[in-house]
């Protein structure tokens, strides 16, 4: 038996987003959003689901929270919707929206546990996407707006904020490749918002610092590691397409103040420019206290000059997978911490999200869920090695605490620590609850 342990300091979570799990789409004031429009267009969500309902926490917000103490937790990290503070998107604060936000974050508190807020996790207002969304630079500044409203609304009781969550979904997966909203297939103007999203990032930091707003800053990119088959060059430079898409394209203009030059010849010779204006790049760098990272998987990967834009694609090594498909290789989730570091430095990181899907059910009374636990034991391992190589960790915070609505996959997919089921809203504890409550509280585990 070995034993995994983790400083006193150390801080212990669980994550969720407001589309996912709040439901309550037409309450409160809130208004539309640019996923209430996907989701109820036929063909983009598996079995025609909404997110209308979900989870129901908007209203169940109390349990919710008695769940997550019962878990033994410090962190929350929770999204905002957008459209539940300004419908339109800019224009007038809706006061129910923050209200209702003020009552989750005073529950949170007063039950012990900090609140982490992420101001954008897809839900653009759609009013916004009418006048082209994050395409249009406009968007920038209504971010910006909103985020100094809610700086302003919660100084002193959120100290942990994030700007965006994974703005490589947000750009590419949204808008190249089309699989979330809005939908779109267009590489250029998925390089067009990644920077606006950037840039966006930059202005609400920049409001940040202004107001003096007591606490830290920083967003939450997704990222990946891929193994080169071989050491063949057009093998190591594929696999570095890959994880500079995600990694290095966002986080090269924070640290550096210039975006990667490999990907910046990848994307101009498929007709895609990044559209920086004079001082963009002042805006974007030097912006974060920390950043959040988001992984879930890894693989091998190998040149093919058909295998599309990065010219990649995957071999199967035989790793298992997790049941929406996904690799399951804790040792890449060490690779991309330790790359990471290396090649930006000292920076503060928590673990945003890591978890995985495994679709178990309720049998008398029981979740045995044991796969997610082998996962999260593997994982949580690579978050204790890179620690261990000097990776300047602060916390790790797991998606999700319930099973919700998994985007394009709808409710087929199940994250959480909690099952959920979707006609009652019964939530009901997973065995993988009761090992992570040990983590949580303890700082320590076997493998």
């Amino acid at each position: 038996m070995t034993i995994i342990k983790f400083p006193n300091n150390f801080k212990w979570g669980v994550a969720t987003a407001a589309y996912q799990i709040e439901g309550a789409v037409k309450e409160g004031g809130r208004g539309q959003s640019i996923w209430d429009t996907f989701a109820h267009t036929p063909g983009n969500v598996l079995n025609g689901d909404n997110g209308d309902v979900a989870c129901d926490s908007y209203h169940r917000y109390e349990e919710d929270v008695q769940i997550m103490k019962d878990l033994g937790v410090g962190i929350y990290r929770f999204s905002v919707s957008w459209p539940r503070i300004f419908p339109n998107g800019v224009g007038e604060v809706n006061q129910e929206g923050l209200d209702y936000y003020h009552r989750l974050v005073d529950e949170l508190i007063e039950n012990g546990i900090e609140p982490m807020c992420t101001l954008y996790h897809w839900d653009l207002p759609q009013a916004l996407q009418d006048q082209g969304g994050w395409e249009n630079r406009e968007t920038v500044e209504a971010f910006a707006n909103y985020a100094e409203t809610m700086f302003k609304a919660f100084n002193g009781k959120i100290k942990l904020w994030l700007t965006i969550n994974e703005p490589w979904c947000v750009s590419f997966l949204s808008n190249y490749i089309g699989a979330h909203a809005p939908g779109k297939k267009d590489l250029s103007a998925a390089v067009n918002i990644s920077h606006h999203l950037l840039l966006a990032h930059g202005k609400a930091v920049n409001k940040f610092r202004q107001c003096n707003i007591e606490g830290e800053i920083g967003f939450a990119p997704n990222v990946t590691w891929v193994e080169p088959y071989s050491r063949n060059q057009e093998d190591v430079d594929a696999s570095q397409r890959a994880i500079g898409w995600m990694a290095d394209w966002f986080l090269d203009p924070i640290f550096k103040g210039t975006y990667p030059s490999y990907m910046v010849d990848l994307f101009e010779e498929n007709n895609a420019d990044v559209p920086i204006m004079d001082g963009d790049m002042d805006i974007i760098r030097d912006s974060v206290d920390f950043i959040g990272i988001n992984y879930y998987e890894a693989n091998v990967g190998r040149f093919n000059s058909e295998a599309g834009l990065l010219q990649l694609e995957d071999v199967d090594m035989g790793y298992k997978k997790t049941d929406i498909g996904w690799f399951i290789e804790p040792e890449g989730f060490y690779k991309i911490l330790t790359y990471i570091a290396d090649r930006y430095g000292n920076i503060p990181i928590y673990i945003t999200e890591n978890g995985i899907c495994v679709n178990d059910g309720v049998e008398a009374g029981e979740v045995k869920d044991a796969r997610r636990i082998d996962y999260l034991k593997g994982h949580i391992t690579s978050v204790n090695r890179s620690l261990q190589s000097g990776v300047n960790l602060k916390g790790y915070i797991t998606w999700s605490l319930l099973d919700n609505f998994e985007w394009a996959e709808g409710y087929s997919k199940r994250f959480g620590l909690v099952h959920v089921n979707y006609r009652s809203l019964e939530r009901t504890k997973k065995d993988s609850f009761y090992w992570y409550k040990k983590v949580a509280e303890n700082g320590w585990f076997s493998v």
